[in-house]
């Protein structure tokens, strides 16, 4: 290999920085800087804009740089894409862990965006340093994909414990309130200026994007190594994150074959990263330091594998009778959760809102395969959940019609 292709011209690099640049300004001042729960009509809208923006981007590199440089950025996209719909897996976990507000859940999300992008980038430029400096870089690139993904394919993958790392670091060594101030990262208590849990969750959610991104950019250089390809692909694909969680949020536990899929891909690509490795193999003790003759996949058939696994993922995760027990779970257990966390003040025709769409999802459990109701009923703390939503709920009525 003759070093990495960065054959892009300076004022191209700048446009597109400033592009980017610009677009986060834009999502901040815009959308999150006012502390607001967006609407699904609002992030089906900024979520499909997002991507559209990628999309035309892509078709400009193809269009300008060829079909190669085009069908690598679009098979960078769609695996990176890929990979930050899992992260998001993590940050509900995280923000769930801090009960983050509803309404400040953009400003965290943003910030892990916007550090995210930091991080990789970082990644990025050292990793086509040490590429260009030794060709045997791709060996171990390699071996973080296939080992990531056999942690993939580990059951509990999206535990709640085995994820929670940072979270509890946090914690344990960021002492902060036990309430949020808005969205400040500090607040006054008992005269004291003090940390608040906001600064706890971006810290924790800080560290879990440097971990993201030991898997993301090897997983990238596997698919081509151009970093303004490398670079474009990554960045774009966070882009819109923000608003694609708050649309996909009540779908997330529902793609229950997503790590499997994901596993498959990393470990596709891993096992291209090692091939491409002994074509350009330089190590002595392989092959007497010449390159082997093996067979390398070209990018249109990582593209084709990639998307076939998706699309096969997704449709067996969103038909699976476990998938929706999953999310009518998920979403039952957050909407009895809100119901109980409503103060006594709270109008009587929002809770009933809210109690509604908890019962709904009790609707949706009670169709579901007696196997898997079996397993339901035996979550004691989900079902203990359910039943003081309902308690509550009497009671809020009681002292309605004794006030009416």
């Amino acid at each position: 290999m003759k070093g990495l292709s960065m054959e892009v011209p300076a004022y191209v690099w700048t446009l597109t920085i400033v592009g980017i640049v610009g677009l986060l300004a834009f999502d901040f001042f815009f959308h999150v800087r006012k502390a607001h729960t967006p609407s699904l009509k609002e992030s089906t809208v900024w979520s499909a804009i997002y991507v559209g923006i990628a999309l035309l981007f892509g078709l400009g590199v193809l269009l300008f740089g060829g079909s190669k440089m085009g069908t690598e950025y679009f098979a960078g996209y769609v695996t990176e894409k890929a990979l930050s719909v899992d992260n998001l897996f993590v940050f509900l976990i995280i923000m769930s862990s801090f009960r983050v507000p509803r309404a400040d859940q953009q400003k965290v999300l943003l910030f892990g965006i916007v550090f995210s992008l930091i991080a990789r980038t970082a990644f990025i430029f050292l990793g086509a340093a040490l590429i260009n400096s030794f060709a045997w870089v791709f060996y171990i690139f390699g071996l973080i994909l296939l080992i990531t993904a056999g942690n993939l394919l580990k059951p509990g993958d999206h535990d709640p414990e085995s994820e929670a790392l940072m979270v509890r670091l946090a914690k344990r060594f960021l002492p902060a309130s036990e309430h949020f101030d808005g969205d400040k990262l500090f607040t006054v208590e008992n005269g004291k200026k003090v940390l608040t849990p906001m600064l706890l969750v971006m810290v924790a959610i800080g560290g879990t994007d440097i971990l993201f991104a030991l898997d993301s950019i090897p997983a990238i250089f596997g698919l081509t190594q151009n970093v303004f390809i490398v670079f474009t692909a990554t960045a774009f694909s966070l882009m819109g994150l923000r608003q694609l969680f708050f649309l996909i949020d009540g779908l997330l536990d529902r793609l229950i074959y997503l790590s499997y899929g994901l596993a498959m891909i990393l470990g596709f690509i891993g096992v291209k990263l090692i091939l491409h490795a002994l074509h350009e193999n330089t190590l002595p003790f392989i092959n007497d330091g010449e390159h082997v003759d093996v067979v390398e996949v070209s990018t249109e058939m990582s593209l084709s594998v990639i998307l076939g696994v998706l699309v096969v993922t997704i449709l067996a995760s969103l038909f699976s009778n476990k998938g929706k027990a999953k999310n009518a779970v998920s979403a039952a257990r957050l909407y009895a959760t809100e119901y109980l966390d409503l103060n006594f003040e709270t109008d009587l025709v929002e809770r009933d809102k809210i109690f509604a769409k908890m019962c709904r999802e009790e609707e949706t459990l009670r169709a579901l395969p007696e196997k898997y109701k079996r397993r339901i009923r035996n979550e004691e703390a989900f079902m203990n959940l359910l039943r003081a939503a309902h308690a509550e709920h009497d009671k809020a009525h009681v002292r309605a019609d004794e006030h009416g």
